[in-house]
């Protein structure tokens, strides 16, 4: 994909937070050097590219704890828009460090997080911090770091290596949290064209009537055409409750010609058909 005509990425904020970090493996991935916007919310960077030519986005979709992160496909499904879809994925693993002004490990007497974060460490400051440990809680991971500043040397905080570099600070220890295996997905958005790689998975939201078999009829196309469904949910249509829009992953990519037939059989038997994207697999799918 070309990118050189890229104005603008915007991601999930705030600054230092694992959306950057996805933000900049997928600019190294694909040479990308832009300004950048973090923005508050999932569906605020779906609008801003949404409503702005030459724009990416970046979104967590899923992880491997919570499950999935059901705004970020939500939104992408109802974009004005309907070229704006899916370009291409990563997972990133989820990695907390104890951050401090300080090299000194065993000097620290006290610990700045979020209670989410707090509870996600309970084991390292339990078994590996001192047994009186000052906590303070902030609402987010860049607000613990830089409120670091207001105390001395004996403080730290829970971050990433990513709040490290933006608020200068020293990583003391490294894969903190309780879970060792937390990953989660990102994906890249834009109107942009995707091309085969022969690794590749696609993205479709679709709705059928709400009649019996309906379904089965659609999930029938995929078996007839050896086609591997990888993933599929249901989510309620915002139009009424007893109607569901149905979002499907499976193995190739749209411009390979069985693919395109698969998807040309489906839509007849939709009610509602979007296409959210064709691109290549992260590596440890």
């Amino acid at each position: 994909m070309d990118f050189s005509n890229i104005l603008n990425i915007a991601y999930l904020g705030p600054k230092a937070s694992f959306s950057e970090m996805a933000r900049d493996a997928f600019c190294e991935k694909y040479n990308i050097n832009t300004f950048s916007t973090p923005l508050k919310t999932i569906p605020e960077v779906v609008d801003f590219v949404d409503k702005n030519p030459f724009t990416l986005g970046v979104l967590p979709v899923e992880n491997s704890i919570d499950g999935t992160l059901r705004a970020s496909l939500d939104c992408l499904m109802y974009t004005k828009n309907p070229n704006i879809r899916i370009l291409s994925e990563l997972v990133l693993p989820i990695e907390y460090c104890l951050l401090s002004r300080t090299t000194e490990f065993y000097s620290i007497t006290g610990i700045i997080g979020t209670p989410y974060l707090l509870g996600k460490c309970q084991d390292f400051i339990k078994h590996e911090m001192p047994l009186n440990l000052n906590i303070i809680e902030c609402a987010s991971m860049s607000e613990c770091a830089a409120n670091l500043s207001n105390y001395n040397l004996t403080y730290g905080s829970i971050g990433n290596k990513k709040t490290a570099e933006t608020y200068m600070l020293n990583v003391l220890k490294e894969n903190i949290n309780d879970d060792k295996t937390n990953q989660t997905r990102y994906i890249l958005i834009g109107d942009f064209e995707t091309f085969p790689t022969k690794n590749d998975k696609t993205t479709l939201c679709f709705a059928t009537k709400h009649e019996p078999g309906a379904l089965l009829e659609v999930l029938k196309i995929f078996l007839e055409n050896e086609i591997n469904l990888t993933y599929i949910a249901s989510r309620p249509a915002k139009h009424n409750l007893d109607e569901y829009m149905f979002i499907v992953n499976f193995d190739g990519h749209i411009h390979e010609k069985r693919i395109l037939n698969v998807l040309n059989q489906v839509k007849p038997k939709t009610i509602l058909f979007r296409f959210l994207g064709s691109y290549e697999k992260n590596m440890l799918d």
